[in-house]
C-alpha cells in the first residue's frame, strides 16, 4: 500500500491543535507521570473509559508507583483489577513492576524498544508510553487510529490484517516532524472515540479533518474501513453453584493456567444440569445437601467464547471434602469483600448484595 498525500502533515497539525482545544479531563491524562501512562494504557485495552475512571483512580491510591505495585501481594491486585477482565494482564504489570525495580531503577525507561522488551507491554502500549510520557516519534495504532487513517486516507484494505497496521504505521512516522508525538497519537485517538465513530454514527460535521477526508468526500463512512467477519463465538453451556453454609459462601481456585487462571470462582459443572442431578453430584462428592433451588441465569461474553450458565443456591449443612486437591474457601461477606471474583460472576454477586 502506498499513500502520497500533501495535506497529510498539515492534518496532522490541525488534529493536534484540535486535541488541545478539545481533550476530555481523564484522570491519567497531563500528568507528567510515565506510570500514569502505562497503567491506564493496560486498563484501556479493550474496556471503555468511563468504566475505566473509577478503578484507575482507586489503583493509584493504593499503588501509587511502581516499587508499591511490584511488592503487591496477587490477592490484593487480583482485587483492585476485578472487573477489567484479562486478569493476566495484572499479573504482567507486576511482573514487570518487579523487573523495573530490580534492573531500571524503578523507572520506565525512555526507549520504544526497551519498552517493548518489558513483560506485558505490546508495540501500541510502548508507543503510547514512549510517545506520550518522552514525545519520542513512534506511533500508537488501535481500532480507532485504523478507523481514522482508513477514512482519512481510503485504505480499503482490511484493518485485521497486520500488513495494513503495518502500512497505517509507516504512514504516521513522518508527521512526528514538526508536532509534539504523544498529542498527535492522543488526537487521533481522542477523534476514533468521540468523532469518527463507527460505521453510520460518525459526526463529520465537527471533524478537523473533514476538507481532505477521502471516505467523508465520496460518502463511504459506513464502508471504510473494511473489517473482515471475526470468527463465532463459541458457546459453552455451564451450571454454577453458589454454595453457602449459613452466611458463609464456598470459593474455588481456578488452575493456575488457561481462562480465569488463578482466580476465586463459585464451583461449576461443565454443561447444562438440573437441580436434581447438582445435588446427585455433590452428595456423591460427599457434601450434605439440605436444600436446592434455582437462581437467576446468567451469560458472560469473552472474546472467543460464551458462557451460557444455569445457577442454583445449594445450602449444605457440611461442605465435607466435595472438590480433593483444589484449593477451596468458605467465606463471609465481610470476607469476600477482599477477594478477587471475576466479573464472570456479576449476576450472582448483585444478586447477594456481595460487593459494597
Amino acid at each position: 500500500m502506498e499513500i502520497m498525500d500533501a495535506h497529510l502533515r498539515e492534518d496532522a497539525r490541525s488534529l493536534t491543535a484540535w486535541y488541545r482545544e478539545n481533550k476530555r479531563p481523564l484522570p491519567w491524562r497531563d500528568t507528567g507521570n510515565p506510570y500514569h501512562v502505562w497503567i491506564s494504557e493496560i486498563m484501556l485495552q479493550q474496556t471503555r473509559i468511563e468504566a475505566v475512571k473509577e478503578k484507575y483512580l482507586r489503583f493509584m491510591k493504593e499503588l501509587p508507583d511502581i516499587a508499591s505495585l511490584a511488592e503487591c501481594p496477587e490477592d490484593d491486585l487480583m482485587r483492585l483489577w476485578e472487573g477489567l477482565g484479562y486478569y493476566s494482564r495484572a499479573r504482567n504489570l507486576k511482573k514487570c513492576a518487579q523487573l523495573l525495580v530490580k534492573d531500571f531503577d524503578s523507572r520506565l525507561p525512555a526507549d520504544y524498544e526497551k519498552l517493548l522488551s518489558l513483560p506485558g507491554i505490546g508495540p501500541y502500549t510502548a508507543g503510547a508510553i514512549a510517545s506520550i510520557a518522552f514525545d519520542l516519534p513512534c506511533p500508537t495504532v488501535d481500532g480507532n487510529v485504523l478507523r481514522v487513517i482508513s477514512r482519512r486516507c481510503g485504505i480499503l484494505e482490511d484493518v485485521r490484517l497486520p500488513s495494513t497496521e503495518k502500512a497505517v504505521r509507516e504512514l504516521l512516522l513522518p508527521l512526528y516532524q514538526d508536532v509534539q508525538a504523544g498529542d498527535l497519537n492522543q488526537g487521533l485517538m481522542e477523534l476514533g472515540e468521540t468523532l469518527c465513530l463507527p460505521k453510520d454514527q460518525p459526526r463529520c460535521s465537527e471533524c478537523p479533518l473533514k476538507e481532505h477526508c477521502c471516505a467523508y468526500h465520496n460518502d463511504a463512512m459506513a464502508q471504510i474501513p473494511f473489517r473482515s467477519a471475526s470468527k463465532r463465538r463459541r458457546i459453552e453451556k455451564r451450571t454454577l453453584m453458589i454454595i453457602r453454609q449459613g452466611e458463609r459462601f464456598l470459593l474455588k481456585k481456578r488452575s493456575s493456567i488457561g481462562l480465569l487462571a488463578g482466580l476465586y470462582e463459585f464451583p461449576g459443572l461443565e454443561g447444562e444440569h438440573s437441580a436434581k442431578e447438582v445435588r446427585d453430584i455433590l452428595q456423591e462428592k460427599g457434601m450434605t445437601v439440605a436444600s436446592i433451588f434455582p437462581l437467576p441465569s446468567g451469560i458472560h461474553i469473552f472474546s472467543h467464547i460464551e458462557w451460557h450458565m444455569t445457577a442454583y443456591e445449594v445450602n449444605v449443612t457440611d461442605p465435607g471434602n466435595a472438590f480433593p486437591g483444589e484449593e477451596t474457601l468458605l467465606l463471609d461477606r465481610d470476607e469476600l469483600q477482599k477477594k478477587a471474583i471475576p466479573s464472570a460472576f456479576r449476576t450472582w454477586i448483585a444478586h447477594y448484595t456481595l460487593r459494597t
